[in-house]
């Protein structure tokens, strides 16, 4: 896969850094690797490990797939619906959607387990036989998850995403009382200047356009709100950044809140993982509307007794 774009800084800086911030999946030392391979150029040269990029310099990065080497392994996947075509699964928390080049997050993925439970049945991508994953999702996010079993599927989900014709909806848990009963939040957000892990509103490296919309459905303990979330745009970790950059962070968000607040919520509720369930999607297929919906995990259910979504 091969990666074109220019480039927008307000100062110098040194490529490998430039692209582990722009890249979380792929780590500074994984860069630098890429560079002795000839696998980047900056204005169509190849370029050493401390080159320097400036604004609107053009970078050329080609990403192997091949080398993954993903394996079939047997998980107890939570399936929704399955076809010829389409598979709908109610993705655990704490499973990685994806592998990704370091070697420990290589095994126990989604991909994996859809590869074993498949038999080998899937579309041809960039010459390995995978699943078409259609859409990402944070780790530590349990949701309905859509995967194309063939080319035409993958195709046709692809085109209703980027038209905004897939309504999707979350449940989240938030710190502190919200007193809307109706929110849009509207902003541009992409990758922190300075963090590869984190996605920002403010000064983000190629911002995107990001909508949110929530409902305030219930309150937690008289300092928690319980939130139903549809996104317009899908952007990575859209609704984390989101929430935390008007102060209201989903409980035991690792990256977007604090220390404190999550040990309170993980002795009181034995949570320990963000309160973001993605439980419902709505889109046309084979010619009429369908929903696909799961309840919450045990873990969140537990605390949000007697809610009806």
């Amino acid at each position: 896969m091969i990666y074109s774009f220019c480039v927008f800084i307000d100062w110098i800086k040194r490529v490998d850094i430039y692209l582990s911030a722009l890249f979380s999946n792929f780590s500074r030392s994984y860069i630098q690797k890429m560079i002795d391979k000839w696998q980047v150029e900056i204005n169509w040269k190849t370029i050493i490990k401390n080159t320097k990029i400036k604004n609107k310099d053009e970078i050329t990065l080609e990403v192997k797939l091949e080398s993954l080497e993903i394996k079939p392994e047997n998980m107890n996947l939570d399936i929704i619906f399955e076809d010829s075509e389409l598979l709908v699964i109610n993705k655990d928390s704490n499973v990685n959607v994806h592998p990704v080049p370091w070697e420990d997050w290589k095994t126990w993925t989604l991909v994996n387990g859809v590869l074993y439970h498949c038999k080998w049945n899937l579309p041809w991508i960039w010459w390995i036989e995978r699943p078409w994953i259609v859409h990402r999702l944070d780790k530590d996010t349990s949701w309905v998850i859509l995967v194309a079993k063939s080319d035409k599927m993958m195709l046709y989900l692809s085109e209703i995403i980027k038209d905004r014709k897939i309504d999707k909806y979350y449940i989240a848990i938030v710190y502190w009382l919200f007193k809307d009963k109706n929110f849009k939040i509207e902003s541009y957000i992409w990758r922190h200047p300075n963090d590869k892990i984190k996605m920002t509103t403010k000064n983000p490296i190629n911002p995107k356009l990001a909508i949110t919309y929530w409902e305030t459905i219930w309150y937690i303990d008289n300092k928690y709100s319980v939130l139903k979330i549809k996104i317009e745009t899908w952007r990575t970790h859209q609704i984390r950044v989101h929430l935390s950059s008007i102060w209201f962070p989903i409980i035991w968000d690792r990256v977007y809140w604090n220390f404190k607040i999550n040990e309170e919520v993980k002795l009181k509720y034995w949570l320990s993982r963000q309160a973001l369930h993605a439980y419902s999607l709505e889109f046309e297929l084979y010619w009429k509307k369908q929903k696909f919906t799961w309840e919450l995990k045990p873990d969140i259910k537990k605390i949000i007794w007697n809610i009806i979504i």
